[in-house]
């Protein structure tokens, strides 16, 4: 194989890569077996070269993430921000080692967190709900009272008129089917909630764009891959369904610092050291390393150094040229 700096089969730097060494070696390998894993072609031409990349990081302590994530979190407090909390959230963290987005990202994923592991605690008080909320008590009221998304204790109050999860669904989507004062709360709900609100497209379109410059910032520098989208239709063909679909699957040999890389996916928030977000993003993880090896996650808001993925190393966005979506999250503020 052509090279563009260390030789393919080059594992000197084997003790830079601790517990992920077998992972490693995998994603080095991944064009040396008879039958190449899904996604990779046969043929690839010109043949996979080798490309070293150093990628700087600056991720946030432990313990800072900590001492914000106390700071900044209100009981009942879900929804978007008003400019007037925003600037007492940057007065707040004004001596702390982060920026006002990636503090922003950290509240949503805590408030993310509290959401699912509050669900039970919620649907256990679902009678009490809908006695206090049909006795005129508001839904944000509520969702104090219990500290809990408010979209998600406007659930707990239908499933407690025992009405079916389908029908549920239903009536979120098409809310023209429920009583007028039903409307109105729950429009006061789904404004107030941006943990479980039913309309996520706006996060999908930003995370979307920020996916397409990452692939502009690797074909700047040369590195062949195949998107997720690709993978999907393949594999739906294929296997029935697409499970194993990094955004980038990359047809070089790329090493990130050292590291060797056969995928990237990207996060559209901050990487927090958090229980919930790092278990699901450990499963996701493992699904793409048992079938390419070692890879990365890039998060746009950065990370914390508390965080551990096996299999992944961590990466933010400092290198890439951030000013389009940037310009695009300007625009729909």
């Amino acid at each position: 194989m052509r090279e563009r700096g260390i030789p393919m089969d080059n594992t000197e730097r084997k003790s830079d890569w601790g517990k992920d060494t077998q992972t490693c070696l995998r994603a080095i390998r991944r064009f040396e077996t008879k039958i190449r894993p899904m996604g990779i072609p046969e043929n690839i031409d010109p043949e996979p070269e080798t490309i070293e990349i150093e990628w700087p990081i600056n991720p946030v302590p432990l313990d800072v993430q900590k001492v914000i994530g106390k700071l900044i979190v209100k009981r009942g407090e879900f929804g978007f921000l008003e400019e007037e909390r925003v600037d007492e959230i940057a007065q707040i963290i004004e001596k702390y080692p982060i920026g006002i987005e990636q503090a922003l990202s950290l509240r949503s994923a805590i408030n993310q967190e509290k959401s699912v592991y509050s669900h039970r605690r919620i649907m256990d008080q679902k009678k009490e709900l809908r006695r206090r909320y049909e006795n005129g008590t508001g839904i944000l009221e509520l969702a104090k009272y219990v500290d809990g998304p408010p979209v998600n204790v406007f659930r707990a109050i239908l499933t407690a008129r025992n009405h079916s999860k389908n029908r549920i669904k239903m009536m979120l989507k098409e809310p023209g089917r429920m009583s007028e004062y039903d409307q109105e709360q729950f429009r006061i709900a789904e404004q107030a909630d941006r943990v479980a609100n039913v309309d996520q497209s706006e996060t999908h379109l930003a995370a979307d764009l920020f996916e397409d410059i990452l692939c502009e910032h690797f074909e700047s520098l040369g590195v062949r891959f195949r998107r997720q989208g690709e993978l999907s239709k393949e594999q739906i063909i294929s296997e029935g369904r697409p499970f194993r679909t990094p955004d980038l699957l990359f047809l070089d040999d790329l090493r990130i610092n050292g590291i060797p890389c056969a995928w990237i996916d990207a996060k559209h928030f901050f990487g927090s050291a958090l229980s919930f977000p790092r278990k699901k993003t450990q499963k996701q993880v493992d699904r793409y390393t048992e079938v390419y090896g070692q890879g990365a996650i890039i998060y746009r808001h950065g990370f914390c150094d508390g965080l551990h993925l096996r299999g992944a190393q961590k990466l933010d966005a400092m290198p890439v040229d951030l000013s389009r979506l940037i310009e695009h999250n300007e625009s729909r503020s």
